[in-house]
């Protein structure tokens, strides 16, 4: 296989809009394969909820039967932050073409991600709708329905936005550690 999806994020919760993209991932045609790679930490962020080997047990578990798509520990297991074009050039040794997904979201601050230029010559970006923000025409895009925040999702959990594989542990976990109560 020469050519991935590259989906990265913290997936604290990883919820049904992830599994939404990966599945629309999965039928994008220029793709052989997806790689899921949750972030120790998130550059953007100095906290993290959920530890990240439990992020990566969940992935493993949501995505286990799904057909070439691959759960990658390689940012975890840096126990640090680490910036997309780290994690691009260490893939770029095992695959020809990347394609880089992120949210429409993360389009306000590309400019300030880590040799940003550099990494716009080395991927092809795929944006996935949010917040009705407009995505300029050089990106390409993946519809996807599922309008869904881990942001929001931790400040109140709810196990329908969980995918099913394991929604009653991340659901847990999230009630016990983060969730506000009314």
């Amino acid at each position: 296989m020469d050519t991935i999806a590259l989906f990265g994020g913290s997936f604290d919760p990883p919820h049904i809009g992830h599994e939404a993209i990966v599945k629309a991932l999965i039928n994008f045609k220029e793709i052989e394969k997806v790689i899921v790679m949750p972030t120790y930490l998130n550059p953007f962020k100095s906290t993290f909820y959920a530890p990240a080997s439990l992020r990566v047990e969940w992935l493993k578990e949501i995505f286990k039967e799904y057909k070439n798509v691959e759960i990658s520990e390689y940012e975890v297991l840096q126990k640090r932050a680490v910036s997309s074009i780290k994690s691009v050039k260490h893939l770029l040794e095992s695959y020809r073409k990347i394609y880089l997904v992120i949210g429409a979201d993360n389009l306000f601050s590309l400019h300030k991600w880590d040799r940003y230029d550099e990494l716009k010559e080395l991927v092809t970006f795929i944006v996935v709708p949010r917040d009705n923000i407009e995505i300029p025409e050089q990106f390409l895009r993946l519809d996807v329905d599922e309008k869904i925040s881990s942001t929001n999702l931790r400040e109140c959990i709810e196990i329908s936005k969980l995918p099913k594989k394991c929604a009653k542990e991340i659901y847990n976990f999230y009630k016990e550690n983060s969730c506000k109560t009314e």
